[in-house]
């Protein structure tokens, strides 16, 4: 009998992340956090779950209408993803009909370990993200 892999599958982790933030359950987004985790973010560095549920609090709080649509997620080997993403959002308190929508394309890399996400790092230039999670990926290996 074969036995099943225990290695957790990232791309399908990848996927439920964002459905979560999807669906701006903060509560499901954050079982994807370890507690010490770190995310750098365009603005800022969050150290920790706490720092990094209050940022995704403030941020899905932001907007009335909010979807990420995942262009692509690719596993690079050594617990290392890359994830580019399109949000969709429109501000809180924006007409729908008035075309307050924003979009913003960017990459994000995850660190995992033991199906959760250690370090997360988000960019606006794809390029420079995909370059940085080769090299990470090659690091860890």
């Amino acid at each position: 009998m074969a036995e099943e892999s225990t290695t957790p599958d990232l791309v399908a982790l990848t996927r439920q992340l964002f459905d979560a933030a999807s669906s701006g359950d903060v509560d499901a987004l954050m079982q994807f956090y370890a507690p010490d985790a770190v995310w750098e973010t365009t603005l800022v560095t969050l150290d920790g779950s706490a720092a990094i549920r209050e940022r995704l609090e403030e941020w899905l709080g932001a907007f009335d209408e909010l979807e990420f649509e995942l262009e692509e997620i690719l596993d690079l080997g050594n617990g290392v993803t890359l994830t580019v993403v399109n949000q969709r959002a429109r501000p809180a308190g924006s007409s729908s009909s008035s075309g307050g929508y924003m979009q913003r394309r960017e990459a994000l890399i995850g660190v995992w370990e033991q199906g959760m996400v250690t370090h997360a790092t988000t960019y606006l230039d794809i390029d420079e993200a995909r370059a940085a999670a080769e090299r990470l990926a090659e690091q860890r290996g």
